[in-house]
């Protein structure tokens, strides 16, 4: 299971990721509304953990576009807002579930899996097949007309963001704070060697599936004649 989390409170954020990866659970862990919308946006999680108050835009106002832009992920919100006008506005708002602060860590770990259970289509998002391409998230392999191609973690998360984002360009910025973070020393003509290295594996007929370059801007992965 793929979770995103947004609490800019850094003891109890990191405690929360700590807990959750303990669990099993894949977690990537933003301090920002703006970071998160990023992400969530970018990328595919089966549950959107949201703190209500966050720098730059609120847990609410990432809720509110997330189910503008069609965002289809489970979204709990958290917040030390314990008022039923609150805890209305924010599942108004979009949040499937709501949990007060302080709370019990187990009850927060039932919370998410009781979200992600809630959606059988997310168990179908697992796999995605575009064309000859079949991209398994849960066994983290990909495949190409019946044949497995031998990807690092590296190589399947990028071309798991861009299959994400079919037909849209990834901007590069995007691309490195996804997958390496904004931290690291991976510079953006590191990540032009992943995608060559990644359309060198892939080996995907010309006119079929191509990862493009969008000069100045970023990646994206066009299918074409895929019905």
């Amino acid at each position: 299971m793929r979770v995103l989390l947004a609490e800019d409170d850094s003891k109890l954020g990191n405690l929360i990721k700590r807990m959750l990866e303990k669990n099993e659970l894949a977690v990537d862990w933003v301090t920002q509304g703006d970071t998160a919308f990023d992400y969530a946006t970018h990328s595919y999680y089966d549950v959107i953990v949201l703190d209500w108050m966050m720098p730059g835009q609120t847990g609410l106002e990432v809720c509110r576009q997330l189910r503008k832009d069609g965002c289809q992920a489970a979204i709990l919100m958290l917040t030390a807002k314990d008022d039923i006008n609150d805890r209305v506005l924010g599942l108004d708002t979009g949040a499937d579930d709501y949990l007060v602060k302080p709370f019990e860590f187990a009850e927060l770990l039932a919370r998410i899996r009781a979200l992600s259970r809630r959606s059988s289509a997310k168990l179908k998002e697992n796999i995605v097949e575009i064309g000859e391409l079949i991209l398994d998230r849960a066994n983290r392999s990909v495949r190409y007309e019946e044949t497995e191609v031998q990807l690092s973690s590296r190589e399947f998360q990028l071309l798991d963001l861009l299959v994400q984002n079919k037909g849209q360009v990834v901007p590069r910025e995007v691309i490195l704070d996804r997958i390496w973070g904004l931290e690291t020393d991976v510079s953006s003509n590191n990540l032009d060697a992943y995608v060559r290295l990644l359309r060198k594996k892939l080996n995907l007929p010309e006119g079929d599936v191509v990862i493009q370059n969008v000069r100045g801007i970023g990646y994206k992965l066009e299918a074409h004649h895929v019905c």
